[in-house]
Order: structure tokens, then sequence, then C-alpha cells
């Protein structure tokens, strides 16, 4: 519930304030108690988010949705790589990136398209990443962060995509190795060299499969690489500093953008399939 009174702990400079302060005396910062909600947010999204669970629960419920809305390309899917597929019309409908979508102006798509994976396949090997990835930079950064990391990578490894290639695109790998470009940034600023160069040598692996292997999107994920670089750059760590609420704020922006993307895809693709 909302806290009305007492003191909170700033999150810029750990220092005790009122709840209600306009700004923090110690360091300035803008309403540290966010009018009683600050103390609620961190703990619904600053302590009890696990950011693994949430990317994994939301890819795999936009999987069986995108095989029930189209079932008939199930039985289309042919190949090892295209077991069990989600039909294009489908893709499109939840919020798949790129083509027509970019074509006609849908620049939310760059989040919701990181939840959508385009076979069994495809989104085994993401979500094992995922379970890897995620608690190591949850743990280096703070859950609200590493979410904020992983979504920015995403979407910066589309609108690359989108701009270089413009070809339809959904999946996960972008923010993946945003990720592991976080972990290097982090790794390198800690002096933590074994970390550092294990996690380059599974960025590069992971590149040069990406060449080897038909239909990946190469250009998402060097996209989602220099995101997750560049913004791990304006990055605290857990250890320094506290989630600052901007962060959190920032966090359930993000969760709110791709449910939002989400219908949008889906009335505008639904309308214009009615009115064929």
């Amino acid at each position: 519930m909302r806290q009305a009174e007492g003191s909170i702990v700033c999150a810029q400079c750990n220092q005790l304030v009122g709840v209600n302060e306009e700004t923090c005396p110690f360091c300035g910062a803008w309403r540290p108690g966010l009018f009683g909600w600050a103390p609620v947010l961190r703990s619904v999204i600053g302590t009890r988010l696990d950011q693994t669970t949430l990317i994994v629960g939301a890819t795999a419920t936009l999987y069986v949705l995108a095989l029930l809305l189209q079932p008939e390309a199930i039985m289309e899917s042919s190949g090892f790589l295209r077991i069990l597929s989600p039909g294009q019309r489908a893709l499109y409908q939840l919020g798949m990136t790129g083509g027509a979508a970019w074509g006609l102006g849908w620049w939310w798509t760059l989040l919701p398209a990181i939840y959508l994976h385009g076979g069994l396949l495809h989104i085994f090997f993401n979500v094992m990443w995922i379970r890897n990835l995620c608690p190591v930079a949850s743990d280096a950064y703070g859950p609200a962060r590493a979410f904020v990391l992983f979504n920015i990578s995403g979407a910066a490894g589309f609108l690359v995509s989108n701009t270089m290639s413009g070809v339809p695109t959904m999946g996960a790998s972008g923010a993946v190795f945003g990720l592991l470009a976080a972990l290097i940034v982090y790794g390198q600023k800690r002096g933590q060299s074994m970390l550092t160069q294990q996690l380059w040598q599974w960025a590069i692996i992971l590149g040069i499969f990406g060449f080897l292997m038909p239909g990946v999107n190469n250009w998402a994920h060097g996209g989602g690489f220099a995101g997750g670089w560049l913004a791990a750059q304006f990055m605290g760590f857990s250890d320094e500093h506290r989630e600052s609420t901007g962060i959190l704020l920032t966090s359930l922006a993000l969760i709110v953008l791709t449910a939002i993307g989400i219908g949008l895809s889906f009335f505008n693709v639904t309308t214009i399939l009615l009115a064929g």
C-alpha cells in the first residue's frame, strides 16, 4: 500500500528522507518518495521482480498464443528447423516487426517482437540463453536494470535490422547478445578478465553460428550487442547503488508499452484482415 507518511531511503544517495519530500535535501533527487508509491514500486519491481520468470513466461505464452491464432500453419511448416512454427499472420497480429509492420510505421513492434519466436528450436535456444544470462545480469546490475538492458538491447537490434534490411523479424536473440555485452562491460569494469574472456568467446561463437545457420538475423544480433554495450555504460552495479526510482519506473513502462504494442498490433492486423 501507499506510504503516506514517515521516511524512506533515497535511491540516489542512500540517505533517510521524508516520503513526501519534493526533492531530496542531500542530493536534490526529484520526488524520492514518488508521492508515497516508491516503497511499493521498489518492493514489487526492485525486490520481488524475477525478470527471468517474467521474460520466459511472456515468451512461452505468446508462442502458444501464436500457434493457437493460426493452427493451420503448424501443418504447413516443414523441415527440422521449422518444427511447430507459427504463421506470419499470427506473428504480425502479436507484434512481429520489420516487413509490412515497419513499412506501415508500426514503431511499437520493436518491443513485442522480442518475445515472439518462429519455431520450437528458435524459442528453445533463446530461452536457454535467457535462463543462463538473466540471473547473472540481475546479480551484477539489479533486476530492474537487467530487465531494462534486455529490452533496450532487443529493441536496438530490431531498429538496426529494420533500417538495414527490413525483413520480417522477431526473437530474443538480439536481447541475448545485449546481455552478453552488458556482462562484458561489467567484467571489464570490475577487472574480472576470466569472466570477460568467457563472455567474449560465447559472443564470438554465437556470432559465427548466426552466419552459418539459414534465416538468422545478424543485423539484430549486432545491433543488440551494440545496444547492450552502450546502455551498460550508463548503468550502475547492484553493489554500488540502489536501483533508482527512474529505473524502476522505466522497467514498469517497458512492460506496459510491450503490452500496448501487442494490443495495437492485434487490433490493426485484425482490422485489416476483416476489411479485406
